[in-house]
């Protein structure tokens, strides 16, 4: 069964205090909460994960493909997180295996290569051959994962209580961060989640144009064990690197063939975006794999669908579905109203659609968020994919979201997230290709299939029937407002930029003024009174108890102000 919170409750006090020693070594050497909260020196966070094993390795490199909860120096750093995990032996994973499914290794497989050919923090992979000749890839999950991963998640609860009485000097939201890794990582050590994942992918895209996608054979997968068809191919990521000829004919077959690729990565994502509303978020090329077809194919699985014709001689293939995004469609019409509004290049439509994606959370301050953002904007909506640092436009947006009270939607950031990877992918396969000419085709097909013909013409007509009946009334009305008018009773509300910040300024003026005034008084006050009472203790007394009052009230008062000093400073 699944991790569940009652289960990470359940850890063993003795097994908390021992890994909290480890961790608390670890943190003080390197400096890690204020660092990390602080966004600085990456590479210390980089040695402490390594240094503390699996669970904050994988950490790492999860956060490594989240913009939108670290800076692009993390990013940077995290990218170069190595699992150095110590290979399982083969007796450990017929074990594991056997437990988990109740099935033999040798009843389920013609062969199983027992050295793993990739090795990770939360597991390892072996090939193996299926009792009908096909050929499957297994991830076997590490034993004592689970309870590691809980004792740490257990860790990190108690750890951001104590967070909250630092002094606020993080860069980014500790408590978001925490939530974001609590929950990749406990969907990443339940393989259910990635078997429930794989064959929705499968069903939607396998044999779309030149994109497969591997068969997850669920019979034999479990919450430790995913065994899923073994896939030809290289990672795309050595395709793109790969220079360009320097013969012309060939490089110029080259080019046209990288600026297919591209375009097919776009248009596949934004099928999966706004057709599907279920999307691979962690499309690095890591996952994508290029196969150029040979004459004689190996062996693929049985496909749901017939394989389009016509097709180039190579393909792209999707790997790893432990992290996908999923939409409302509600919510995907918002964001087809971002890639629309981008497509105008109007700032002020661009924030309209932006607005309508996120949660607020405080008080918003329209027009402001529209002028930051036009301002920011206005560098990005001519550049090529090649001219744009990805991962530094989406940290920056989020900021100037949360600067203005702004939360993107969690499934919107993870979006962003995914779209930021394919896009650094396609910029390195055709730097010259435009976000706008790929979504551009896709705006005017949105609008056609959202445009209802009819229902446009029925409110159309029921709005010229309303004007029509509110029409003779017009003379009426105005014949009323210049009556008002003459008579002194016409009242013109204006608002201005900054209104309501300038007025809670201005009373905070008037009231420190009355507050000066009223300390003088008493103090005045009680200086006669002390000065002319020394045969009366009483009025002494009176005239002293004014001293103190005004004393303890200019206390507060400096008090006070050296909070807002230092919350502005913040």
């Amino acid at each position: 069964m699944a991790t569940s919170e009652n289960e990470i409750n359940k850890i063993t006090h003795k097994n908390q205090r021992m890994r909290l020693l480890e961790i608390v070594r670890v943190i003080r050497a390197h400096d890690f909460i204020r660092n990390f909260l602080k966004q600085q020196h990456p590479e210390e966070i980089r040695a402490a994960f390594e240094e503390l094993g699996p669970t904050f390795i994988k950490a790492g490199q999860l956060l490594s493909t989240r913009p939108d909860l670290v800076s692009p120096a993390f990013i940077a750093e995290f990218s170069k997180l190595q699992d150095n995990v110590t290979v399982d032996d083969f007796s450990s994973v017929k074990q594991t295996f056997e437990k988990q499914t109740g099935k033999k290794i040798s009843d389920v497989f013609q062969s199983f290569t027992e050295k793993p050919f990739a090795s990770a923090s939360i597991g390892q992979t072996h090939r193996a051959v299926l009792k009908d000749g096909t050929k499957v890839v297994i991830k076997i999950q590490h034993p004592q994962v689970e309870e590691l991963v809980a004792t740490d998640l257990a860790l990190f609860s108690q750890a951001l209580r104590l967070i909250k009485f630092v002094p606020d000097i993080s860069v980014i939201n500790p408590a978001e961060v925490f939530e974001e890794v609590r929950r990749s990582l406990l969907n990443e050590i339940n393989t259910e989640n990635e078997i429930k994942n794989g064959q929705e992918f499968y069903r939607l895209n396998n044999h779309q144009g030149i994109f497969l996608v591997p068969k997850v054979y669920a019979a034999y997968s479990t919450q430790k064990v995913l065994v899923c068809s073994d896939m030809p191919g290289t990672s795309i990521k050595g395709f793109a690197d790969q220079p360009l000829s320097h013969d012309s004919d060939t490089a110029a077959a080259q080019k046209k063939q990288r600026t297919y690729l591209a375009r097919a990565l776009i248009e596949n994502f934004i099928k999966q975006v706004f057709v599907d509303h279920f999307f691979h978020a962690d499309p690095h090329p890591g996952n994508i794999l290029f196969w150029q077809v040979p004459q004689f194919t190996p062996h693929i699985p049985q496909q749901p669908r017939k394989a389009p014709t016509n097709l180039p001689n190579y393909r792209l293939i999707y790997l790893d579905f432990g992290m996908m995004g999923r939409l409302t469609p509600s919510l995907a019409d918002g964001i087809a109203n971002v890639v629309l509004a981008l497509n105008t290049k109007d700032s002020r439509s661009i924030g309209q659609a932006l607005l309508a994606i996120c949660n607020r959370t405080g008080k918003v301050d329209q027009e402001e968020f529209y002028d930051q953002l036009s301002v920011f904007l206005a560098p990005y909506l001519n550049s090529g994919l090649g001219e744009i640092d990805f991962s530094t436009l989406i940290f920056s947006v989020i900021k100037l979201c949360r600067q203005n009270n702004l939360q993107a939607k969690p499934e919107v950031t993870l979006l962003i997230k995914a779209f930021g990877l394919l896009e650094g992918l396609v910029a390195q396969l055709d730097p010259e290709l435009s976000m706008m000419d790929v979504a551009r085709p896709f705006g005017k097909k949105y609008l056609r299939q959202k445009f209802n013909f009819k229902h446009e013409t029925e409110d159309t007509l029921l709005n010229i029937f309303q004007a029509a009946q509110a029409a003779p009334r017009l003379p009426l009305k105005a014949e009323k407002v210049f009556d008002m008018l003459l008579q002194g009773q016409g009242r013109l509300n204006i608002r201005y930029k900054g209104q309501d910040t300038l007025l809670n300024r201005l009373e905070q003026i008037i009231n420190r003024l009355m507050i000066t005034i009223i300390l003088a008084a008493i103090i005045l006050s009680s200086s006669l009174l002390v000065q002319g009472s020394a045969d009366h203790p009483a009025i002494y007394n009176i005239g002293v108890g004014g001293y103190l009052v005004s004393f303890v009230i200019i206390i507060f008062l400096i008090l006070d102000e050296l909070r807002r000093h230092f919350k502005h400073r913040k």
